[in-house]
């Protein structure tokens, strides 16, 4: 009988030892974990006497009130405002919605120093207020303090629980919420009892996410002056000069990550698969004054966290728009991109790598791919500070001198944002059809020959979106940047961070716009492919 396309199907033998492909990747991020553990075969006791009597009870306290209202704020109004985009019917919610996942353009350091520039009492808005009305209002106070990161942080990571809440209230909400109230149950009770119960793991799946990059923040908290384990472990090295007590101080701030991975995991675990399709039921219509004010809550958060900022960085980067030819903010933004688009190389050939090893692989397998991209977990001071450890002690057995030179820097970003090039490399292959393949394979194309003449070019899609991603995260990061970057090495992200420590804001304004501009890439890439769309 004559083989057919569709006879022809593509099965990797499930048994097809491929664990060879990630031992490599399972090795870059086993080294930062190995170095966190065995740093305390070094004990400091002098450095420990001092910070555990100053400054560990205040880091613990500062995390453990992160964790608190960051979880609460983004889970509010994250489920909140994705029950409204996905469930209800009101005035310009088609125009709003995909708007809503802009806040992530900003990096969480330049919206600190903008509302920090725009609320401090030397600020245009406490000091339009005094003159107007006399005292500056508590609100404007609080936020100006070192715990208005706090509100910081809420507004720039609720789009996490947003973007997973709402496809899981789209998957089903709508149906399983008009069965509820067909059988006399009352609106809020029937939100509370069935549809958020139904959408609980992709708002932990969510809350965990925000709350991981909560505690691998460093830019807005060092802003603001707010000390955390993210701002300890920089100044424990470049202030105290001691590598090995910043690492143990890292190893410490993992076992919060480790928490928030297991519960991740947990809720991964017992997810109900949701699709991106349009809902099964019909809308709730908010109608009159109930339809404006929906329309009003998706407005003000826009207006605090998209236009405000976005109005007040013009506003200060407007009189320095000739900086952009200016030979030292052009080298900035030279050395940004030789970065990025090393760092983004380095990734995504990492991320086709991980797809080789796990792509129709067995469990075990696949279990160690996620294994391999946990790095997305760890803290860019963290990762700092363990490869540092790690590139010393291997130029100190080897005789070499790659410490502090482009190559620790490189390998950080491939651990750090790995997962960034393997999603969308795997969301792609998962729709790719393997009679493709396997026909190539049959026609007796060799497997080089194969890869770069069918598999990649169905890859295409993919890849560019992994690089583009790649490309953002590496220019956007800071803290892996700063402390590991070669001497006198300045970045976009470096720039930032040096003008706001001296609090020039201004001066800050125009490399935080080229940043803003370039985080806008894949907010514009995640709206263009659907995962947020008016429905």
């Amino acid at each position: 009988m004559p083989a057919t396309a569709e006879a022809l199907s593509f099965r990797l033998r499930p048994r097809a030892d491929r664990r060879w492909l990630i031992g490599p990747l399972l090795l870059l991020v086993g080294i930062p974990l190995l170095m966190l553990l065995t740093s305390w075969a070094q004990p400091q006791p002098d450095i420990w006497q001092h910070l555990s009597r100053y400054l560990l009870p205040r880091l613990i306290g500062h995390t453990a009130l992160m964790m608190v209202v960051v979880g609460v704020g983004v889970a509010v109004l994250g489920v909140g405002l994705a029950w409204l985009s996905a469930c209800c019917e009101y005035p310009l919610r088609r125009i709003l919605d995909p708007l809503l996942v802009l806040p992530l353009a900003f990096p969480t350091y330049v919206l600190a120093f903008i509302y920090l520039g725009m609320l401090d009492f030397a600020g245009p808005i406490q000091t339009a207020w005094r003159e107007w009305f006399g005292a500056s209002p508590a609100l404007l106070e609080a936020i100006s303090r070192p715990g208005g990161v706090l509100f910081i942080l809420v507004l720039a990571f609720y789009p996490y629980v947003y973007l997973l809440a709402r496809a899981a209230f789209v998957g089903g909400g709508l149906a399983a919420f008009e069965a509820s109230r067909s059988l006399g149950q009352g609106p809020v009770r029937t939100f509370f009892r069935v549809s958020l119960p139904m959408a609980r793991p992709a708002v932990v799946a969510g809350l965990a996410l925000a709350l991981m990059e909560t505690l691998a923040d460093f830019g807005a908290v060092s802003i603001y002056g707010f000390d955390t384990f993210t701002t300890a472990i920089y100044r424990t090295w470049l202030g105290m000069f001691n590598l090995t007590a910043a690492v143990q101080l890292a190893s410490i701030l993992m076992l919060f990550v480790l928490l928030l991975l297991g519960i991740e995991r947990f809720s991964r675990s017992s997810r109900v698969v949701q699709s991106e399709r349009r809902p099964t039921g019909h809308r709730i219509r908010l109608g009159g004054l109930r339809g404006w004010l929906a329309t009003s809550l998706q407005l003000a958060v826009l207006l605090v966290g998209v236009v405000l900022p976005l109005v007040q960085l013009l506003v200060w980067a407007w009189p320095q728009m000739s900086d952009l030819l200016d030979s030292r903010i052009i080298g900035v933004v030279f050395n940004t991109m030789v970065l990025g688009l090393s760092g983004a190389l380095a990734v995504v050939l990492g991320g086709l790598l991980l797809l080789a090893a796990t792509y129709r692989a067995s469990k075990r397998q696949q279990l160690l791919g996620e294994v391999a991209a946990l790095g997305y977990a760890i803290p860019g001071t963290v990762l700092a500070v363990a490869i540092m450890l790690a590139f010393l002690q291997f130029d100190q057995l080897a005789g070499t001198s790659l410490a502090g030179g482009m190559a620790a820097l490189v390998m950080a970003y491939l651990i750090r944002f790995l997962r960034a090039a393997w999603g969308p490399l795997d969301s792609v292959a998962g729709r790719i059809r393997p009679q493709y393949i396997e026909v190539a394979r049959s026609l007796g194309v060799p497997r080089w020959y194969r890869l770069w003449r069918v598999n990649l070019p169905l890859l295409w899609p993919g890849l560019v979106t992994a690089f583009l991603l790649a490309l953002v995260e590496v220019a956007k990061e800071m803290p892996a940047t700063l402390m590991l970057r070669p001497f006198g090495w300045e970045t976009l992200a470096v720039r930032i961070y040096e003008l706001t420590a001296e609090g020039q804001w201004e001066m800050a304004a125009v490399p935080a716009l080229i940043l803003v501009l370039l985080g806008a890439i894949p907010v514009a890439v995640l709206i263009r492919s659907g995962r947020v769309r008016a429905i």
